[in-house]
């Protein structure tokens, strides 16, 4: 298997390094693992492409590229530049130092390099570490998805149907804020909403007197609704959510028919 993987935190991030290590586990003996990601931290980008102007890449190694651009810039230039001739049969982003469940799924570098390979017709899984109190200060607080990464994306491969949706499948993967030990199973979950958790921005004076904004997030430990992602996050689950580029709200479409005319 050949497997290209990409994230939002950055080429030198330690959660490219545990993707790298479950991507070498799934492309087997004779597979090849490929490397395009951020020479810089793009977390927060969501699916940002750079389309006005062009992106510097640096090949750092054997099938290893830093560019100067956002997780779905990377996945673009791997696919019509440096992978052009030997596409990849899996395309994975990650693992995120952070939780994407909820309504960090719509913020997230690392769901916009997922979805753009989906929108290229490629199957993607993004993987996130949820952090938390019961593994933030552990040696390796990215475990539990080292541990489990690549039984689960074995698993999810597996399950998925061939399809030909116009928009197709991609997925959402958060490993709970919890030691690898501890991982109680995998939930098939819905993307989530915490209530009452937005971000917000915290103001600031430079010594020069100029203004600034920090931007902020929220309480992480607030669960979703029961059986969504964020919940079973924190109840020591693998949270799986299927995912669609598609932002129609189909449930609307009937209600609001009359607006046609």
């Amino acid at each position: 298997m050949r497997i290209l993987i990409t994230n939002d935190d950055g080429i030198t991030a330690p959660g490219l390094e545990v993707l790298h290590a479950i991507a070498t586990t799934l492309a087997g003996e004779n597979g090849e693992v490929w490397t395009v990601a951020p020479a810089f931290e793009q977390s927060g980008v969501g699916h940002c492409i750079n389309y006005v102007h062009p992106t510097l890449m640096s090949e750092l190694g054997p099938r290893r590229f830093a560019a100067e651009g956002s997780p779905a810039d990377c996945v673009l230039i791997a696919l019509h530049d440096i992978m052009a001739d030997t596409r990849p049969d899996l395309v994975l982003s990650g693992v995120n130092r952070g939780n994407n469940s909820a309504e960090n799924t719509l913020y997230s570098g690392t769901i916009g390099g997922a979805m753009e390979a989906a929108l290229q017709g490629l199957p993607a899984i993004a993987l996130s570490q949820y952090y938390g109190p019961a593994n933030r200060d552990l040696d390796d607080p990215f475990e539990a998805a080292a541990q489990h990464g690549a039984d689960v994306i074995s698993r999810i491969l597996d399950a998925t149907p061939e399809e030909t949706a116009d928009y197709s499948l991609f997925y959402n993967v958060n490993f709970p804020p919890v030691p690898a030990g501890d991982v109680k199973g995998t939930r098939l979950s819905a993307q989530g909403r915490r209530p009452g958790v937005v971000f917000g921005t915290q103001a600031h004076t430079a010594p020069s007197g100029r203004r600034f904004s920090w931007i902020k997030g929220g309480d992480q430990q607030v669960k979703t609704a029961p059986g969504s992602d964020a919940a079973v996050n924190l109840e020591g689950y693998i949270s799986v959510t299927p995912m669609r580029a598609d932002l129609t709200a189909h449930d609307m479409l009937d209600s609001l028919s009359g607006i046609s005319i």
